[in-house]
């Protein structure tokens, strides 16, 4: 268990336009007054801006979804952590499975982003997960260790500034969800993992991302690893985010 409490951090993926974010924002923001809970939003880079005004003051985080390997030249479309840092970016998530299928980012890619933006400042949100293949064939603790081991590597001495989020593959936007056992099964291994690499493990939060909504999302919150969650498609709706970040708050 994490000393700190409960994260809640919502992935709007490729979601998003300026009417409906502002919408978005204030109706959450006129619901978080008995939010107890860290919560965070990972925005698409193009709404940065304009999420950094609306949150500007408010108890909510603001968060990316992706960060360049590069400091800095001519690699057009890609997207710094020093530019990240000019919005105030306090997250970035790193490695989240569609980055890894769809983009064939390699554990290694991934643990270099990690240390990009560990440098700016910025908390990396490090996703690690198997695909049902993996599951199927007994192979889930290691590949979760495997995507974590290349992170722990690349980041010795501040592993204890991440937070990671284990996210099945399988239970991506499918509306299949591990069960609170299965969930807090791969957790304790990357507890374990984590304790191993450092001294401060028990600072670094793993959040549960695969399907969490307002139904399953106390169940999945009562496991004694899971500190928290990465939530996409329920972030996306005002009631249901605020109800998971008032569970995630008692």
């Amino acid at each position: 268990m994490s000393t700190h409490s409960k994260l809640m951090v919502g992935n709007w993926k490729m979601n998003g336009n300026l009417a409906a974010n502002a919408s978005l924002i204030s109706d959450v923001l006129a619901g978080m007054s008995s939010v107890g809970c860290r919560t965070a939003v990972c925005v698409p880079s193009v709404y940065l801006s304009q999420l950094q005004t609306l949150l500007k003051g408010s108890a909510i985080d603001l968060g990316a979804q992706d960060v360049s390997a590069q400091l800095s030249g001519a690699f057009t479309g890609e997207i710094s952590a020093s530019m990240l840092q000019d919005f105030a970016v306090r997250y970035c998530i790193v490695g989240h499975s569609e980055r890894r299928q769809y983009h064939n980012e390699t554990d290694a890619l991934v643990a270099t982003k990690a240390q990009r933006a560990l440098a700016a400042g910025i908390t990396p949100i490090v996703c690690v997960g198997e695909s049902l293949a993996e599951r199927e064939a007994g192979q889930t603790e290691a590949v979760v260790k495997r995507q974590l081991a290349a992170v722990i590597h690349a980041n010795g001495h501040c592993i204890s500034e991440i937070v990671v989020a284990y996210e099945p593959v399988w239970a991506i936007g499918t509306g299949l969800t591990a069960s609170p056992e299965q969930a807090q099964q791969v957790h304790a291994v990357l507890r374990a993992q984590l304790q191993a690499a450092s001294a401060h493990a028990d600072r670094v939060s793993i959040l549960y991302g695969g399907s969490m909504n307002a139904t399953n999302a106390a169940e999945l919150l009562a496991q004694p690893d899971v500190d928290g969650g990465l939530i996409g498609g329920a972030a996306l709706k005002a009631p249901d985010f605020l109800s998971m970040l008032k569970t995630a708050s008692r």
